[in-house]
């Protein structure tokens, strides 16, 4: 059974992407030859975003962030439009997503989880208020509140649990998905990639260019771009 047939048949599905879904927005994921873990800096980018590192050194975070995890230009390409599409049309109920580019929300999709956080929400540490991606990009060095506080990105760092609503959220859709979606990613990031084991329905599809540990269960898996995947989907 292909692909469009599985969505076809299905009427609960869930996606459950990574930074593969992104790449084709001209963002780097992080693993790639290419990526940020093979970049240079005076730091490992893993210990840069890293909670302890932003509490201990916020000006070199903010160095890197805005350089190297904020790409304001970026547009949702092929997937992400493909995915808000079979929302619509009533097929898709969610989107879990590790990214925290926004990129799915900017394609129309309502119902996206955001395991890893987002750098389009921004609070004061010290009195909560709410700042914007364009507070932080339009400022230089650590931003402050007008309490004085330091803001922080609302994104998982290393070192920090994942929201838990956000779990909750995210098992409760797949667990009652009869189709799961996994797309652009290596599955290798935890605990996220470990919800996938409350699927329970009957098709699993993996899209990713190269081996999930998801493989061997799925029904079909497409070692291609999840953007060129998609976008053939008649929905």
């Amino acid at each position: 059974m292909d692909l469009q047939s599985m969505i076809d048949e299905s009427s609960r599905i869930v996606f459950f992407g990574g930074a593969g879904v992104s790449t084709e927005s001209g963002i780097p994921d992080f693993r790639s030859a290419d990526g940020l873990y093979n970049q240079k800096y005076c730091y490992p980018p893993e210990q840069i975003i890293s909670h302890s590192f932003f509490m201990r050194d916020p000006e070199e975070f903010y160095r890197f962030y805005r350089d190297r995890m904020i790409y304001q230009q970026a547009k949702p390409n092929a997937a992400h439009i493909k995915l808000a599409e079979l929302e619509r049309a009533g097929k898709l109920s969610a989107v879990i997503t590790q990214n925290i580019d926004g990129l799915h929300t900017a394609a129309g999709s309502r119902n996206v989880i955001e395991l890893h956080g987002s750098v389009h929400r921004n609070h004061c540490m010290k009195c909560g208020k709410f700042y914007g991606l364009d507070h932080i990009m339009s400022t230089s060095g650590v931003p402050h509140c007008e309490c004085g506080g330091i803001i922080k990105p609302d994104v998982v760092l290393y070192e920090e649990p994942l929201d838990e609503e956000c779990i909750n959220r995210a098992i409760n859709a797949i667990a009652e998905a009869d189709m799961l979606i996994i797309g652009g990613t290596s599955l290798a990031v935890q605990p996220a990639a470990g919800l996938i084991r409350f699927f329970d329905g009957r098709r699993l599809a993996v899209i990713n260019k190269t081996p999930t540990s998801a493989d061997d269960e799925a029904d079909i898996v497409i070692n291609a771009s999840i953007g060129e995947a998609l976008s053939g989907i008649r929905v």
